[in-house]
């Protein structure tokens, strides 16, 4: 079965008007009511264009139906408003978030959320318009790096691996963490979203996984820097509303993004490590 898929515009009002409705009639979280009909279960998951819904519609097209659920998907451009959509009830469970970004957004917005194991890895990169090798930077090069806290400090991080400059030694570096600066480079703070699009306004940018796809980047080819799979602590996790972590339907969906089958259409889907499976 396709999923019912919707691109958010996640600040405009009709938009959140008919994902309320579509939560409201046919999802099964604990604020709505009963989704079940015939025996499925309708969830309305938030994410990520690329490749969270993608992976989704994997799920809903070849698992769901034998599984008893079917999905709507619901697709964000910016890592924002999933999390308050959720919290809001308009979503089931959101799927677009690393661990660290979630328990940064957790702590700053009392979210009563729980999460479950990561799904899969978008590795972070290092990409120009302008050099094919780091160590051609100018004197005084403008970087583009996020401007949320973890996915900051994982830039930062990867650049110091590709030998830009040091930083201090604490955990989660910030812009202002910089020890020893060679090249003199200067950190723009952008929201992720915004730096592939942004990219030739840099003379540098550390990218997120998805953005880079989203915006025609293969992070195996076209990464100056890139980081690697093995042991990364930034899998991509589904979240839900901690009353809500029991629900059948939900560990039903956790179960399928967990299978065998979508560990393999990950990796036939994205052969050369743009993503990588986490299980």
């Amino acid at each position: 079965m396709r999923p019912t898929r919707y691109r958010a515009a996640a600040l405009t009002a009709a938009v959140a008007m008919t994902m309320a409705a579509c939560s409201g009639e046919e999802s099964g979280g604990s604020e709505q009511t009963d989704g079940t009909t015939g025996g499925v279960t309708t969830l309305t998951v938030g994410a990520s264009v690329t490749p969270h819904a993608e992976i989704l519609e994997f799920v809903d097209d070849e698992l769901a139906a034998d599984a008893g659920i079917d999905l709507e998907i619901v697709e964000y451009t910016d890592y924002i408003q999933p999390n308050v959509q959720l919290a809001e009830g308009q979503l089931d469970a959101n799927f677009f978030q690393h661990l660290p970004y979630y328990e940064a957004e957790v702590e700053e917005k009392g979210y009563e959320f729980e999460h479950f194991d990561g799904v899969h890895i978008e590795p972070f990169g290092v990409y120009s318009s302008s050099v094919t090798d780091l160590e051609d930077l100018p004197d005084g090069a403008q970087i583009g790096v996020p401007n949320d806290p973890s996915n900051q400090a994982r830039a930062l991080e990867l650049l110091q691996e590709g030998g830009v400059f040091a930083l201090a030694d604490v955990e989660n570096p910030s812009v202002f963490d910089i020890a020893e600066n060679p090249k003199n480079v200067e950190l723009v703070e952008l929201e992720a979203a915004q730096l592939v699009r942004t990219l030739e306004d840099f003379d540098a940018a550390v990218i997120n996984g998805n953005y880079a796809l989203e915006g025609g980047l293969n992070p195996a080819e076209d990464a100056l820097v890139l980081e690697p799979g093995e042991d990364n602590p930034y899998a991509n996790l589904v979240a839900v509303r901690a009353e809500d972590v029991e629900d059948p339907a939900i560990l039903t969906l956790d179960e399928l993004l967990h299978s065998d089958e979508v560990r393999d259409f990950i990796s036939e889907r994205w052969p050369a490590g743009e993503i990588v499976p986490a299980f």
